[in-house]
């Protein structure tokens, strides 16, 4: 009896972890929203990182955090850095397509509290009177990550804060008066 209940703990967690490694090896977050406003205002917003304090849904969680802005002042080569408390972490971004005002590309690199390397991209298409923003990141699951991934939804965690983002997105750029042509 001593002997059955460890054996069944190391059989329960060999059978999770082997759950874990048929997991997926990459993972894709994606939103959409609608936004009133022509795509060139919104791709101002994101082409530029000194722009993202009036949207992102990440700039708020440390009134402290540190940001660095290098390289370009905007597009392929701009880069953005921040480092902060727990929930807002530590990393880094670069800009490294711009095709305005359609599609911006991210390379995106935590470092706190975890190690990751991903993409993200925006999309902007003509829709009606305004413009269908996608928003989405995706990467390689790494087995930590699956593992992780049994009991936390990244889908829901970062689905939220994009869905956030988009929505403080579109206030901004809806509420910005349109530029002299």
């Amino acid at each position: 009896m001593l002997l059955t209940i460890p054996l069944v703990l190391v059989a329960a967690v060999a059978g999770l972890l082997g759950f874990a490694a048929r997991r997926p090896d990459t993972f894709r977050v994606e939103r959409s929203a609608t936004i009133a406003a022509p795509a060139s205002r919104i791709f101002a917003l994101l082409d530029d990182f000194h722009s993202w304090s009036a949207w992102s849904p990440w700039e708020k969680l440390d009134p402290g955090m540190q940001r660095t802005f290098s390289g370009a002042e905007r597009g392929p080569g701009a880069v953005y850095a921040w480092s902060g408390n727990k929930k807002a972490g530590q990393g880094r971004m670069e800009i490294t397509e711009s095709d305005a005002p359609n599609r911006l590309a991210i390379q995106l690199h935590f470092i706190a509290p975890f190690e990751a390397h991903n993409t993200t991209v925006f999309t902007l298409v003509p829709d009606g009177g305004g413009t269908r923003v996608n928003w989405a990141m995706h990467g390689n699951n790494s087995f930590g990550f699956k593992v992780m991934g049994m009991f936390m939804n990244m889908d829901r965690m970062v689905g939220g804060d994009f869905e956030r983002g988009l929505a403080n997105l579109k206030a901004v750029a809806e509420s910005e008066p349109p530029h002299p042509a």
